[in-house]
């Protein structure tokens, strides 16, 4: 059966209430980072940022199915050449929300701009936050499973005695290592760092991210046939990777000019047609 896309023109904060309970297997977004990019979306200040994202984040764990998983892509500001700590206040309050914040990937922007600061180097990563409602969801490892590398060609070829046994850390840390169990394996699982470029090409949106980036987290916590939702639907990039991968999808944007631009590129007809004059809270993709 072919993938269905469903997209809303509307403010998640209200549009997510339509959604039925426990229906979504993974949420990907990029909302709105703290007073970034004013003129396109409005704008949110880092000291009113947590207040505002609660709500909807209220609602994503109402409609994420226990076995699903909320990828969160955002990255703190620099204040006066200290960072804010909004995202770790955020954390902090999706977790009482009833969040677990189970894992912290981190976007390495291989083409990120050079520049020059007083007192810090360029921004070249960004977080991603993985929350779950449940210590037991769905993952799949081995669909992003990596080459090896040519290290293996040399560490793997003469073991020693230690390298045969599960080798406890020296240091005490509680960390071991079975070295053999490589042997002949020609794929490893990766590493919680993507090594990804910028979006390059225009989307004719602002902040649109790579294809890959999405693409990634689907592979690692989807299966053929499951629902991905981004209420932050920007450009629709995580909407038209799910479609190419057979995975249903629902998006949520606020701007009419980034909804109807969606409904061109994506080939698919409006779900629901609202006029609304405010600016977009969507950030990314």
């Amino acid at each position: 059966m072919a993938a269905t896309i469903k997209l809303v023109l509307g403010d998640s904060t209200k549009e997510l209430k339509t959604l039925p309970d426990n229906s979504v297997d993974l949420i990907i977004t990029s909302p709105p980072y703290a007073d970034q990019r004013k003129s396109t979306y409005g704008g949110i200040a880092a000291d009113k940022y947590v207040k505002w994202f609660l709500p909807i984040s209220k609602e994503l764990l109402r409609v994420l199915k226990p076995t699903g998983t909320f990828v969160l892509n955002i990255k703190e500001k620099v204040v006066e050449g200290e960072r804010s700590t909004y995202v770790m206040e955020l954390i902090i309050e999706m977790r009482n929300q009833g969040w677990l914040w189970t894992e912290e990937f981190i976007w390495h922007k291989k083409n990120s701009y050079p520049g020059k600061w007083p007192n810090r180097f360029r921004d070249s990563w960004e977080r991603l936050l993985q929350f779950n409602k449940d210590k037991k969801f769905h993952m799949y490892q081995e669909e992003v499973m990596v080459p090896m590398g040519d290290w293996a060609k040399t560490r793997l070829k003469n073991l020693s005695k230690t390298d045969k046994i599960r080798d406890n850390s020296k240091v005490g840390s509680g960390f071991g290592k079975n070295i053999s169990n490589w042997v002949n394996r020609d794929k490893a699982y990766p590493s919680n760092v993507l090594h990804l470029a910028t979006e390059c090409n225009n989307k004719n949106h602002s902040a649109a991210f790579p294809e890959e980036l999405p693409e990634w987290f689907i592979k690692l916590f989807t299966k053929e046939g499951d629902t991905v939702l981004d209420p932050f639907a920007g450009s629709g990039t995580s909407l038209s990777v799910s479609k190419r991968m057979n995975r249903n999808s629902i998006g949520i944007e606020l701007l009419p000019e980034y909804y109807n631009e969606m409904v061109t590129t994506l080939g698919i007809s409006p779900t629901i047609k609202k006029k609304n004059g405010t600016k977009s809270l969507a950030k990314n993709h």
